[in-house]
């Protein structure tokens, strides 16, 4: 049985994590309002131009662009994946990774097998874990979320893009997590080339008359398609591992709350049995005494 001594320790360290994890939520919160902010802003122009991309690409034919233009087998896939820098935001990166592993080795267990599955991983965690499991990354972004800038985004889409023009894979798939609310996280897997028309498009009611010409258009379209794509699931999952780590600070806080309370009823009924047996042998005391 804890001596009070070794009770008093163990309060005082789990105190002094509440203090730290109630810390962590705030900042977690702070940070989780611009995250979300951007990306919310985000969202807008990234949905217009995939709206309007997806109605060209229905409308002309795809190879005015071979971004456009899907292969007639899938040999090789390039996965990216987006985790965090950091731990301490409860299930986030595990589930995000399990979901990549699913991709991988389910979806296409073939290609993995025949050495067809490159990766590119955002994110110190996802890298991390990738690597010491000697999967093919051919880019890794460590500590991207450090100072996330349009930059890395604009630097994956173009990587990705010259992989796909030179042949070097056959379908790119972005693996993240979408910002929902802040108990919601939802895990997404979306294709990000080919470029691919949304079902419906064609028969879309919006009409458009494109200068100078449809495949000038798409020429221009098609790159900062896909660097707003990237650039909006980056923030998208930096806005969940905010949520993700507030909700877990919050459930950390509450928990070294309900040690506490079990640990001082331990301290109070030791300490109690401890005045008992001293009074106990104070009576034992005085009783030898009269005898």
């Amino acid at each position: 049985m804890p001596t009070l001594k070794d009770i008093r320790i163990r309060l005082k360290g789990i105190k002094s994590t509440q203090q730290v994890t109630k810390a962590m939520k705030m900042v977690a919160a702070a940070k989780l309002r611009r995250a979300q902010d951007r990306a919310i802003q985000a969202r807008p122009y990234a949905g217009k131009l995939k709206e309007m991309l997806a109605s060209l690409s229905a409308k002309v034919d795809t190879s005015l662009n071979p971004l456009l233009s899907p292969r007639e087998e899938v040999k090789k896939l390039l996965v990216i994946l987006i985790t965090s820098d950091r731990g301490l935001c409860g299930g986030f990166n595990t589930n995000i990774i399990k979901l990549a592993q699913k991709v991988i080795h389910e979806d296409y267990a073939d290609l993995y097998k025949n050495g067809g599955v490159t990766m590119i991983c955002a994110g110190t965690r996802g890298t991390d874990f990738f690597r010491k499991r000697n999967y093919n990354i051919t880019s890794g972004y460590p500590a991207v979320f450090q100072n996330l800038d349009f930059s890395t985004a604009r630097e994956i889409a173009e990587t990705a893009s010259k992989m796909y023009l030179s042949k070097e894979v056959d379908r790119v798939l972005v693996v993240y997590n979408e910002f929902k609310s802040v108990l919601a996280p939802n895990l997404k897997v979306e294709q990000l080339l080919p470029i691919a028309p949304e079902p419906g498009a064609s028969d879309s009611g919006s009409e458009y008359l494109y200068e100078p010409s449809p495949s000038a258009i798409i020429d221009v379209l098609v790159p900062k398609h896909l660097n707003t794509q990237v650039w909006r699931v980056m923030l998208e999952s930096n806005a969940a591992e905010q949520a993700a780590r507030m909700a877990a600070m919050d459930s950390a806080t509450e928990n070294a709350k309900e040690l506490i309370r079990l640990l001082n009823i331990s301290y109070n009924r030791a300490r109690q049995a401890a005045i008992t047996k001293e009074l106990s042998e104070i009576v034992a005391g005085a009783d030898a005494l009269k005898n």
